[in-house]
């Protein structure tokens, strides 16, 4: 029973081993109070991923534990509070999310929730908690993003209620549509012939062994090279066992992956590589998953190269989709202009915040 609140109850959801066993309805819903969160500040649905869709992350124990709660009253499921933390006995960096639905707005209950999480990162002896945030345009008064680039309205209710937690806004995160079909056959004609170091290789769903090694050299560079303002995001590992048992966690979900990927043919090794999720449903978008050129072959177009490239592999393979939709921070400059070179355009922003704890 939560203090001061005694028709609420907070509790930790189960989660489910398959969308069929015990728990799934509960966490379903609890994933759809997200969604409809998000799309509620986007104006749109096309964010929206399936509960199907998201389970398989949550199993990921070993590399991202992450758990669940969920804030109940009179037994409706009213709002959804998820906690990620870092892996290790030596973890200082969690991530929290907190969803209100709407009916339950404006009654402490977001608080609450928000307590609670950020108690169990105390507990959990994490010294900060990241929060990504949607927040819709609006008039009045700006809160700058300390990158110099972006701004969320200071008076929407999120950002209100962050500052007064004493969260620090850190960078501003633009969310990108870019409709389909789109045309790329000349971008890609002319990034190939200005690129005769290094050759293309795709891949659907499962990396071939022969690259296993060096998309974990490149997945943990990611994790670094991303730009990550004042956040300090630490370091995220990978080893080949884990790309072989992430994908094969991920053939369990209804989505599939499509990868571009460029050898540096001098050297035989992957220095880029960008992925695309797909869902299996023709009439919903696809996502922009990670994209990434090693910082010694920046400079060759390659970032375009591999964008292209993988959206001419989409439409050759998994072709009839709406849109692709894509997240970059607005001090990403590169990847913003071969983003808008493509035909991507802004439908929104999110804030990253930090609070140390």
């Amino acid at each position: 029973m939560v203090a001061g609140l005694s028709e609420h109850r907070i509790s930790e959801l189960l989660i489910p081993t398959s969308m069929t066993a015990e728990g799934a309805s509960e966490f379903a819903a609890a994933e759809a109070i997200h969604f409809a969160a998000e799309a509620e500040v986007y104006g749109t649905t096309e964010l929206g991923y399936s509960p199907e869709e998201t389970l398989p992350e949550y199993h990921d124990q070993e590399n991202q534990p992450t758990r669940m709660f969920a804030v109940h009253v009179d037994g409706v499921l009213a709002a959804r509070g998820r906690y990620e933390r870092e892996p290790g006995d030596d973890a200082s960096t969690g991530w929290l999310n907190v969803d209100v639905a709407p009916g339950f707005r404006k009654q402490g209950i977001g608080t609450e929730l928000a307590d609670w999480l950020e108690d169990l990162a105390v507990a959990d002896g994490l010294t900060k908690v990241i929060v990504y945030v949607a927040s819709a345009a609006s008039d009045g008064d700006q809160l700058p993003s300390p990158t110099g680039f972006g701004s969320l309205p200071a008076d929407n209710t999120e950002v209100k209620f962050l500052v007064h937690r004493g969260y620090r806004l850190e960078q501003v995160v633009r969310a990108s549509r870019l409709p389909l079909p789109t045309d790329v056959a000349a971008r890609l004609v002319e990034a190939t012939a200005t690129t005769p170091d290094y050759a293309l290789h795709f891949w659907i769903d499962h990396t071939p062994a022969r690259w296993l090694e060096d998309m974990a050299v490149l997945r943990t560079t990611m994790s670094t090279e991303e730009p990550d303002a004042g956040l300090d995001s630490p370091e995220d590992v990978w080893t080949v066992k884990r790309i072989v048992d992430t994908e094969a966690r991920l053939d369990g979900s209804p989505r599939t992956v499509l990868v571009a990927a460029v050898e540096h043919t001098a050297s035989g090794q992957l220095i880029g590589f960008t992925a695309l999720s797909v869902p299996a449903e023709i009439d919903r978008p696809v996502s922009q998953e990670d994209t990434l050129v090693l910082p010694e072959h920046r400079g060759h177009r390659l970032g375009m190269l591999l964008k292209v490239a993988n959206l001419d592999f989409l439409q050759r393979t998994r072709p009839g989709h709406p849109s692709v939709i894509t997240f970059n921070a607005e001090e990403n400059r590169h990847m913003l202009n071969v983003n808008e070179a493509v035909g991507f355009v802004a439908i929104g922003y999110e804030g990253a915040w930090r609070r140390d704890l």
